[in-house]
């Protein structure tokens, strides 16, 4: 084995770019931690042209993946574009590698300022390694998400309630950039809020995320009640010809409902804080 060349940048992402933009064929990833499955995902939803990826890694990986919405939304996006697969494995992985047909990569990351490429192209060890690897990958565990695809969230939400509630829940999403804190918002939170932001019905609400997969309709009511005990939002009854009244989701802060779309993570994160325990 030869190492025929190596790169030293500060993050794994800028490592794995040249690797994603010069793969001929697909590539197998084995056992990156979560820093670098991050940035897997994210690098695969942004590249043009991106290779098929399959990536291999333990459970507690794949887990910590499945708990971040906007993570995890991007990732079943490219597991629908058949450009990402996924499968979990028991088996002791001892570094990061990603193997290509052309070579070998192992990532070492010391430290979060930074990350090595070292890389192989020796003929018979890419081989042996390939071989290794696709046998592990094949004998590995399906891993369901169990979240939908980010542009059937946003498309289904801009049908059902109009399309400035899908840019409001985009930019949300957007200037949160995780969901993984649920102590701040999740996915539900932030639709709840929307929602409210266009006083739309919970009833319609509740329906839209459990068909597309968000949340089902008793968690969004559960959400719903933590919000209220929060003081971020209220309901109001709207009489039916049938059945019970239902209820319209408004928001009763001042200050939340004067900010600007992008400035509501910030105003709910001041708020929680300043609540009394």
């Amino acid at each position: 084995m030869t190492i025929s060349s190596h790169r030293v940048d500060t993050s794994v992402v800028e490592n794995l770019r040249p690797i994603l933009d010069e793969a001929a064929g697909g590539v197998l990833a084995v056992n990156l931690d979560e820093k670098a499955t991050n940035g897997l995902v994210e690098l695969l939803f942004e590249i043009d042209d991106p290779p098929y990826v399959s990536l291999l890694a333990g459970e507690h990986v794949l887990k910590w993946l499945r708990d971040d919405f906007v993570l995890a939304s991007a990732a079943a996006e490219l597991i629908e574009a058949e450009t990402l697969a996924i499968r979990a494995t028991t088996e002791y992985l001892e570094n990061p590698l990603v193997v290509t047909k052309e070579m070998v990569v192992s990532l070492l990351t010391p430290d979060d300022e930074h990350s090595a490429a070292l890389v192989t192209n020796d003929q018979e060890f890419v081989e042996a390694a390939g071989e290794r690897w696709q046998s592990a990958w094949d004998s590995g565990e399906e891993f369901n998400l169990r979240t939908p695809a980010r542009s059937r969230v946003l498309d289904s939400l801009g049908e059902e309630f109009g399309s400035a509630a899908e840019s409001d829940f985009r930019t949300v999403l957007d200037t949160l950039g995780s969901t993984r804190d649920e102590s701040v918002l999740n996915e539900v939170g932030v639709s709840l809020l929307v929602a409210a932001r266009h006083k739309e019905l919970l009833y319609d609400l509740s329906k839209w995320g459990e068909d597309t997969g968000v949340a089902s309709k008793a968690t969004f009511s559960r959400g719903k009640t933590h919000l209220e005990e929060q003081g971020l939002l209220d309901t109001e009854k709207v009489p039916i010809d049938v059945g019970r009244p239902r209820l319209r989701l408004i928001l009763t802060n001042e200050r939340l409902r004067e900010a600007d779309i992008e400035e509501v993570p910030s105003v709910v994160r001041e708020m929680l804080a300043a609540a009394p325990a």
